[in-house]
């Protein structure tokens, strides 16, 4: 049995098995219908570090330097071939974007092009139903965790939409961290008809603050988002729920865009203290965009939303102020120019390898020593649509070569934002 058939058999069998079952399932159904010597589902732990087998999770896999763990991040399939012992198949769970972890197989012999693309569906077939697994058990996610989360951690990481998303037009991944205890950062994204938008959360600030706060602000946004508000509207009834709770006492900074999928178009709103990066031509740009005040700060703010327009083959960078404002011994800031390297250097990786990459030299850049702030990564690869409509003209491509005064070397061009008239 081969192709959509045994999709259909993985798939129901998958369903009807208890949780705890998934992967002595899957070992039965790959032994006797791909002739699999041995199966392993790898689960990728909470700070993007190590793949985490569900049956023993102490045997992990690092991400870098590892075929797995270069299948995961790149997500493609990759054999490795081991004389006189068969072959390891390693598959990229993943569902539109949002990776989970890698489903490894040993061979006989080396799969041929046909056989390797069904191995990659199958291997989607079996996210699905480990997807569905997970609402009903805990099991999958102790996997994915060397340690307990805080409280507040456990709150952050529920409301996220998850690690990626992708569609063809676009790729996203974004990041947490402190992962295991990271207190009031997020960030959100959806796709509605012809637009994409994405959301950037800074709630700590470097600050205490109530945990809860995050919270409401992402589910406001949701809120106003889900009744077809506009950005600015978003941010206004925000702003207003945040200060009638906290009465200008707490606020969080944001950073909104709101990306029409069939031009390229951006409507972009700064509150706060968020940055926004893009690699376009083998330039590191930055939009010119007006900062307004944190939303929940005074319950009365005014927002507009700026628009600039993409092209094909861009990479946005979008960052909380724990990152670009993080300081090390030194002190220089990450934002400087560590950062503004890394995503120069970064055309050869893939979305998850950007945030993950940017996380890895963030605590290089401390010392190792832990994050005095939250720290978000949100990172999205402009493909562009296939057939771009009549009026998808660039219209954000002027540059401001004003320097920022803390910079370590001249800030790179920055795309200026042209305001909707």
């Amino acid at each position: 049995m081969r192709g959509s058939a045994l999709n259909d058999l993985v798939l129901r069998t998958l369903n009807g098995a208890r949780p705890a079952d998934t992967l002595a399932t899957v070992r039965s159904l790959m032994s006797e219908h791909v002739g699999a010597q041995d199966v392993r589902l790898l689960l990728a732990d909470y700070q993007l570090t190590a793949l985490h087998p569900i049956d023993n999770p102490d045997d992990a896999e690092a991400l870098s330097a590892t075929t797995a763990g270069h299948a995961f991040l790149e997500q493609i399939p990759l054999v490795c071939e081991f004389p006189g012992a068969g072959v390891e198949v390693n598959l990229p769970m993943g569902i539109r974007g949002d990776r989970i972890g890698v489903l490894q197989i040993r061979l006989d012999q080396v799969p041929d092009a046909e056989q390797l693309e069904e191995l990659t569906q199958l291997s989607t077939v079996v996210t699905y139903a480990m997807r569905a697994a997970g609402r009903q058990s805990d099991a999958l996610v102790r996997t994915s965790r060397t340690r307990r989360l805080t409280l507040a951690a456990e709150l952050q990481w529920q409301l996220l939409p998850g690690r990626g998303c992708a569609a063809p037009e676009y790729t996203v991944a974004g990041h947490l961290e402190p992962a295991y205890h990271v207190c009031a950062d997020s960030f959100d994204w959806s796709q509605d008809d012809d637009h994409l938008t994405l959301a950037l959360i800074d709630g700590s600030d470097g600050r205490r603050v109530d945990v809860m706060l995050t919270t409401l602000a992402v589910t406001a946004l949701r809120n106003a988002r889900r009744a077809g508000l506009t950005i600015e509207d978003q941010a206004r009834l925000t702003d207003q729920a945040i200060f009638a709770h906290h009465q200008g006492r707490e606020h969080v900074g944001v950073l909104l865009l709101h990306i029409n999928i069939n031009t390229g178009q951006v409507g972009a709103l700064l509150a706060g203290a968020p940055r926004l990066l893009i690699r376009r031509d083998g330039q590191v740009l930055e939009p010119v965009l007006t900062e307004y005040p944190p939303l929940g700060m005074f319950g009365e703010s005014t927002y507009t939303e700026q628009r600039f327009a993409l092209v094909a083959g861009d990479r946005l960078l979008l960052i909380s102020d724990g990152v670009h404002g993080a300081q090390s011994a030194q002190p220089h800031h990450f934002g400087d120019t560590a950062l503004l390297e890394l995503l120069d250097g970064s055309s050869d990786q893939s979305t998850c390898g950007v945030v993950r990459t940017v996380i890895e030299h963030l605590y290089q850049h401390r010392g190792h020593d832990d994050l005095d702030d939250d720290a978000v990564v949100l990172c999205a690869d402009w493909r562009g649509p296939a057939q771009p409509a009549p009026d998808a003209t660039p219209t954000g491509d002027e540059v401001d070569v004003e320097l920022r005064l803390a910079a370590k070397r001249p800030r790179p061009p920055a795309l200026r934002a042209v305001a909707d008239r």
